[in-house]
């Protein structure tokens, strides 16, 4: 395979990135699956050309860290394994999310997984979507109850049923939980995603790398008027998609066949090592269908078990030193890589979050960043904790009336004194 590649910031299967501690390798995941075999190829990887750090991405994929010399055999090993695009030009552009439960949730209106096939496969091998940018994002949302409703996308599709007919409502630059510009037939959700992006092209100017970009300057009417030119679209009468449950990915929950479930878990802050995943993968034999899917939670779960051996698989995540439990501190912090392995952190976030983790009563939600950048969140947390300089942090709260990380509600703070204001916080009748 050509490894012929534009420039970029992103990391991809064949573009490694350098940072602080090494080279970084993206995996990207078609619909966050991967196969027991190979996960233990990555593993293998990990082990033998990294520094054996493996990250779960906040978009379902993985990534390795710490690559030293030997890059060209970790692409070689992991491209044999089958983990590598169909091009070399595909690559950058294979960034489609579903939920982690497509196919076997219960709550899904359709199977998502064979249409996101469909769209992966057009992604890849139409030469003019390679022009995308490597940021460019689709989701596709089946309605299933386990899904990640709040990372902007620059194209969003969520299913819906009217009258008995299974519809596709879509959105532009957003989420599905905000207002749908139209709905299509499901026959005509693959046309749908190709006008869209075919249109985008058309109208993108190259400093509009992003759909955003793009409506900062055309009117999102104007483009939805161009768009009807090219695909039918139905209009969307008082329809939105409700917000999805909370914590579905840590524990055992069934699934669409009867005495079937997944069971999900949380690497501490998104991290595994190459024993961990060989654990994981033979647990995924053992009592799953050899299979992983892994989540925007930065989470994973083994789908297809017997619910007679989801606590049998609840031990054996326990014993690798997963969190399988939602009520574990831990189990709700996501933090970057931090100072340890970013020249942009100022802080050593990973190491912050650990110890923030022993310090808090209960479990909440938070994000500690270590710049601006925000790159452990997509989306906009309930709560942050921006690193300001070694070991101490700005706090913020969620503000839907304010942009980036929400409302400043103190500076400054140290690990101790930000546990404790959050504390004081979570048990307050006020903020119940």
């Amino acid at each position: 395979m050509s490894t012929a590649l534009r420039p970029s910031a992103c990391p991809g299967l064949l573009r490694i990135v350098q940072a602080l501690d090494g080279g970084i390798c993206r995996i990207k995941l078609n619909g966050g699956s991967i196969s027991a075999d190979q996960a233990d190829v990555v593993a293998d990887a990990a082990e033998r050309f990294a520094g054996g750090v493996i990250e779960a991405t906040n978009r379902g994929n993985l990534q390795i860290r710490g690559i030293g010399q030997q890059s060209a055999e970790l692409i070689d090993l992991l491209l044999a394994a089958g983990l590598g695009p169909k091009s070399a030009a595909g690559d950058d552009v294979r960034n489609l999310m579903l939920s982690p439960a497509a196919g076997i949730d219960r709550q899904m209106h359709f199977d998502t997984r064979v249409l996101a096939e469909q769209i992966l496969d057009t992604l890849q091998s139409h030469p003019r979507f390679h022009e995308l940018s490597a940021k460019f994002a689709v989701q596709l949302d089946g309605g299933e109850a386990l899904a990640m409703l709040e990372h902007p996308h620059d194209l969003w599709l969520s299913a819906f049923e009217r009258e008995g007919e299974t519809l596709v409502a879509f959105g532009l630059a957003g989420c599905p939980t905000g207002p749908a510009l139209g709905a299509v037939a499901l026959e005509n959700a693959h046309a749908l995603v190709v006008a869209v992006l075919e249109l985008f092209l058309d109208l993108a100017r190259p400093e509009h790398t992003r759909m955003r970009h793009l409506l900062d300057e055309l009117p999102i009417s104007a483009f939805l008027e161009q768009l009807k030119t090219r695909v039918q679209i139905n209009a969307v009468i008082a329809w939105q998609r409700a917000p999805a449950a909370q914590g579905l990915h840590i524990g055992a929950y069934p699934q669409t066949r009867s005495g079937e479930v997944y069971v999900g878990a949380v690497p501490p802050l998104g991290r595994l090592d190459p024993s961990m995943l060989r654990g994981i993968a033979r647990l995924a034999r053992q009592f799953g269908d050899a299979t992983l899917r892994f989540t925007p939670w930065q989470s994973l779960l083994l789908p297809n078990v017997k619910e007679t051996n989801a606590s049998a698989v609840l031990k054996g995540f326990e014993r690798l030193n997963l969190l399988s439990r939602a009520s574990e501190p831990l189990a709700h912090l996501i933090a970057c890589t931090g100072s340890a392995g970013c020249v942009k952190g100022v802080a050593d976030t990973k190491q912050d979050a650990g110890h923030l983790a022993t310090l808090l009563p209960s479990a909440l939600d938070v994000h500690l960043s270590g710049c601006r950048r925000s790159c452990a969140a997509a989306h906009c947390a309930s709560t942050t904790l921006l690193a300001v300089s070694p070991g101490h942090y700005d706090l913020y709260f969620r503000d839907a009336a304010q942009p980036g990380f929400g409302a400043l509600h103190a500076r400054n703070l140290t690990i101790e004194a930000a546990a404790t204001l959050l504390a004081g916080r979570a048990r307050s009748p006020i903020d119940a």
